[in-house]
C-alpha cells in the first residue's frame, strides 16, 4: 500500500497474472532460507518494482486454486503481509509482463476475485 499521493487515503497496489491477466495482489511461494515477510518482500520487488516496510506478522490469509503446468490444481493458502511502498523501481524483473494499477481499497476488492481476499482488501487498515 502506499499513502495517496492526491489526498487523504491509502492506495493498495494490484497486479495481473501472468497467465490469466486477472486482478491479484503480489504473491508468491516459500523460499528457503526465508522468512515468510522476506520472501513478501523479494516477490514484491520481482512482481511490481516495490520495496517498502514489511510487517513481520501477516495481516490475514485467503485461499484460491493454483493451477499448474501440468495441468493439475492444487489448493493453496496465501498469507498476506502489509508492505507500505516507500520505493517505486522503474526495473524489475517481471516488468512488461503484468499491469500494475495503484487503487482504493474497495476498487481492488471489486478487481480480485477470491471472496477471501476481497474482505481482506475491503478492511485494509495501515498497522
Amino acid at each position: 500500500f502506499r499513502i495517496a499521493p492526491e489526498g487523504p487515503g491509502i492506495e493498495v497496489l494490484v497486479v495481473t497474472s501472468r497467465d490469466t491477466g486477472r486482478w491479484i495482489i503480489p504473491k508468491g511461494w516459500p523460499m528457503k532460507d526465508r522468512k515468510p515477510y522476506e520472501a513478501a518482500a523479494i516477490e514484491a520487488f520481482q512482481e511490481a518494482g516495490i520495496r517498502g516496510k514489511v510487517h513481520k506478522k501477516p495481516v490475514g490469509s485467503y485461499t484460491y486454486l493454483k493451477l499448474l503446468d501440468d495441468g493439475d490444481v492444487a489448493p493453496c493458502i496465501v498469507d498476506v503481509f502489509q508492505i507500505e511502498a516507500t520505493e517505486l523501481a522503474t526495473k524489475f524483473k517481471e516488468k512488461g509482463e503484468r499491469r500494475l494499477a495503484w487503487v482504493s481499497p474497495d476498487e481492488a476488492a471489486r478487481r480480485v476475485r477470491e471472496i477471501e481476499l476481497k474482505s481482506l482488501l475491503v478492511e485494509f487498515k495501515p498497522r
